[in-house]
């Protein structure tokens, strides 16, 4: 005899499906009128810094803004000035944030990584989760660094020895440290369940 699911354990089925796009924001963004001291100190530092108000995985950080404003600043260079110029650091942001799932990463970061010079081509891999195609050979030494520090949790000889001997030990230093710290903010975000309404590319979920 066909047994039918009882209502609520179709609905938990349901939210095991939908995920994070059901879930509630668990850190909502504080409004300005309502910072401490603290958290109105790191917002003047932010807009100093970056000449826009807190915006993004910043937001959820507020409610620790010692936090925040040491991540701002590990951002102002890692995003900005890192030894492996900004094209190349887009790549790696999309590589993290594909890793990640994390929507709001790829969200801001696609569009910008286009504009740097990263194509369309090697971007859709990388949300498919394929190893793109075409890639240049600066692309191709970034690109293993980066999934094998986010895959494996190291990085081969191999793999260590091509990103030195191109980009220097500075080089592949600010690359883990890219990773990290994209790592960090997917982690902020992800934790928060943050939202943005923001019409722009999502990213399927890769199997846990």
């Amino acid at each position: 005899m066909l047994r039918l699911a009882k209502p609520w354990v179709l609905v938990a089925s349901a939210l095991l499906v939908e995920g994070p796009s059901l879930a509630q924001q668990r850190l909502p963004t504080i409004a300005p009128e309502q910072y401490t001291a603290e958290q109105k100190t790191a917002a003047e530092e932010f807009l100093a810094a970056r000449k826009v108000p807190v915006f993004g995985p910043f937001e959820p950080m507020m409610y620790s803004p010692e936090i925040m404003s040491i991540a701002r600043s590990a951002g102002d260079y890692l995003r900005y000035h890192s030894a492996i110029g900004n094209t190349l650091s887009e790549l790696v942001i999309l590589i993290t944030a594909r890793e990640w799932s994390q929507d709001y990463e790829w969200y801001v970061h696609q569009p910008i990584a286009l504009k740097a010079g990263i194509s369309k081509d090697i971007a859709d891999a990388i949300s498919d989760g394929r190893r793109p195609a075409g890639m240049s050979a600066d692309e191709e030494i970034v690109y293993d660094f980066a999934i094998e520090l986010l895959k494996n949790k190291r990085v081969s000889d191999a793999t260590f020895n091509r990103a030195d001997q191109r980009f220097g030990k500075k080089g592949v230093v600010d690359m883990a440290g890219i990773v990290g710290y994209y790592t960090f903010l997917a982690m902020q975000l992800n934790m928060a369940h943050y939202q943005f309404s923001g019409e722009g590319p999502r990213l399927s979920r890769f199997p846990n």
